[in-house]
């Protein structure tokens, strides 16, 4: 592998972050759950001291179901320090973290102290990171023992994101025959496996596929929040406005939990993709999820401090525990599943 190879997989991530800070646009900000509208009981004969949204995901509690999604690692002071003010905050708040892709930490060895995550969340749960299609380009159960090791992992997703490396400059689009090499890996594996899209829904024969595996954690990641079609077209110096034509390409994240419904008693879904608060939160509950993933709401707050990392989650747990409060549900088992809370979708 070249230094120069090095370089650009590592710049990469600095790109991405440079793109969404420039560009607002890459957050498509779809509002898909504004279309549902929710009971809400005048006697919801509950305290809401008395709401527990605490939960329980692969083996620990949970504060409230929520994951910090995946955002970068790499070799870059800004980098670490995202991640670090990431890490302390889900420790803190007790909430689920996963990181970027690990690729990177392959290619430059100095990017591996961005994932050195453990020592900073001791007891909540983190989640490791390859591109599933690394699988096809030399990367094996070697390589995700080794990302699951440097982070402390609970369990490694492998993210499935084939928009985002066709619109790549530099990307890597042979898909063929994952299906087999991922359940080589879910097999040899000492922790959970998850399979994870990155913006554009998981299909159900993509969940079929992956249960059939024995994958049993399906992060959904629906359209509607980041657009990496966009932020790729950011990185293309030869004028194709491709990212653009496929910025908003897929299925929204309500719409995609829908068409999941199937395996929400035989699987954890993680509901991902343009949830903008605890309301949306909840709203991912009822349509099944188990656990809610967002991204582009910490990356400033992580970009500046613990605390604003912080006061995000906070805020969230609070709109979160309201929400049930006002929907009479008491904990989020009476939440799940429990599609009579919806009055109407528009």
């Amino acid at each position: 592998m070249s230094d120069r190879s090095d370089d650009q997989t590592n710049e990469r991530k600095i790109e991405h972050i440079r793109a969404i800070e420039r560009d607002p646009a890459t957050d498509r900000d779809g509002r898909w759950f504004d279309r549902i509208l929710l009971e809400h009981r005048a006697l919801p004969e509950l305290s809401l001291a008395a709401v527990d949204p605490q939960v329980e995901f692969l083996g620990k509690r949970l504060s409230f179901p929520l994951l910090i999604s995946s955002m970068t690692g790499g070799d870059h002071e800004q980098v670490r320090r995202i991640n670090r003010n990431l890490a302390l905050a889900a420790e803190r708040c007790g909430v689920a973290l996963a990181v970027g892709s690990q690729r990177v930490m392959f290619r430059q060895p100095s990017a591996r102290e961005s994932f050195e995550l453990r020592s900073l969340a001791p007891n909540t749960v983190l989640i490791g990171n390859i591109g599933a299609v690394q699988l096809n380009c030399g990367f094996g159960i070697d390589e995700c023992r080794e990302a699951v090791r440097v982070l402390g992992a609970d369990g490694l997703y492998l993210h499935l994101n084939p928009l985002q490396e066709a619109v790549q400059p530099e990307g890597d689009t042979d898909f063929a025959g994952l299906v087999e090499r991922i359940g080589v890996i879910v097999r040899s594996l000492e922790v959970p496996v998850l399979l994870k899209e990155v913006g554009s829904g998981l299909a159900p024969a993509d969940i079929e596929a992956g249960f059939a595996q024995g994958v049993r954690h399906f992060d959904i990641a629906g359209s509607g929040g980041t657009s990496w079609s966009r932020i790729e077209h950011h990185r293309r110096a030869d004028g194709s406005d491709i990212g653009l034509r496929f910025q908003d390409w897929g299925v929204p994240t309500p719409l995609a939990l829908k068409r999941a419904e199937a395996w929400s008693e035989r699987a954890t879904l993680i509901a991902s993709g343009g949830l903008r608060d605890g309301i949306d939160m909840a709203k991912s509950v009822i349509l099944g999820a188990s656990l809610c993933g967002m991204a582009a709401p910490f990356l400033r707050p992580a970009s500046e401090s613990v605390e604003a990392v912080v006061e995000a989650i906070e805020r969230l747990r609070r709109e979160f525990v309201t929400a049930m409060f006002l929907l009479g549900t008491p904990d989020v088992a009476s939440l799940r599943n429990n599609r009579a809370l919806i009055v109407e979708e528009r």
